[in-house]
């Protein structure tokens, strides 16, 4: 059986010639001849079979020959706002295997304990992009600019909103129990934020809870920072998807 190959092309629809990336790889790796078939993800909801039209040492052309619009597997919309580790490594590996489970969007919080106050949007973006391809994907999860925490909490936000953290003397409610019952409204989504390594403070808990954020526990385990922002999210897709 013939390999499928899948690129991510941006409003595929509305070009012809895969980015430099997608290109070098169709190029210099996998060879790909005019004629050949591939497909296309377009980030938007969107999957095409093109034909190969024509290459060069620098570019591969492409023509469309039919599109697929791809239907939601899950509702509402699945943020995840975190406070990335020192060690970056961790970050990355939690978000491909977010995206690949199935995540709409990240960001990136600096709290009062945080270890890192910088990342490379860039580099955490072809991650996601890898994952999307790798996961067939038809929609590529939002990455946004690392922002102090209480700026954060000042941006509305759809949906449920809650803040997960290990302070026993601040009430909390299970989060998956949350999300099971009935009446929950989970079209609008949720956002979830995750501390990081030394916790929240507690200042930031409370300053979430007066902005509408519920106090929620991840289980009886305690969990690192990328473990825990992957099983929130692992939650809200059992609850969200669509069966």
């Amino acid at each position: 059986m013939k390999e499928t190959h899948f690129f991510y092309v941006p409003e595929a629809e509305n070009n012809n010639r895969l980015p430099e990336e997608e290109a070098k790889h169709a190029l210099r790796v996998l060879r790909l001849k005019p004629d050949d078939d591939i497909y296309l993800i377009s980030g938007n909801g969107l999957f095409h079979h093109a034909k190969v039209t024509a290459t060069s040492s620098k570019f591969c052309e492409y023509r469309l020959v039919e599109s697929f619009p791809q239907q939601r597997i899950w509702n509402g919309h699945i943020h995840i706002a975190l406070a990335p580790t020192k060690n970056m490594d961790r970050v990355e590996w939690m978000v491909e295997k977010a995206t690949e489970v199935g995540v709409d969007e990240f960001s990136f919080l600096d709290c009062r304990f945080s270890e890192r106050r910088v990342i490379k949007n860039e580099r955490v973006e072809k991650i996601v992009i890898s994952a999307v391809k790798q996961s067939r994907k038809a929609w590529v999860p939002v990455v946004n600019e690392m922002m102090p925490y209480s700026l954060f909490l000042q941006k509305p936000q759809a949906g449920l909103k809650v803040i997960a953290h290990c302070y026993e003397e601040i009430p909390r409610e299970d989060l998956f129990s949350i999300l099971q019952q009935p009446g929950m409204n989970l079209l609008e989504g949720i956002t979830i934020l995750i501390g990081p390594e030394g916790d929240f403070s507690v200042d930031e808990v409370r300053a979430a809870i007066n902005n509408g954020y519920r106090s929620v526990s991840l289980g009886k385990c305690r969990l690192r920072t990328e473990t825990a922002a992957l099983a929130a999210v692992m939650m809200a897709q059992l609850s969200f998807r669509i069966v």
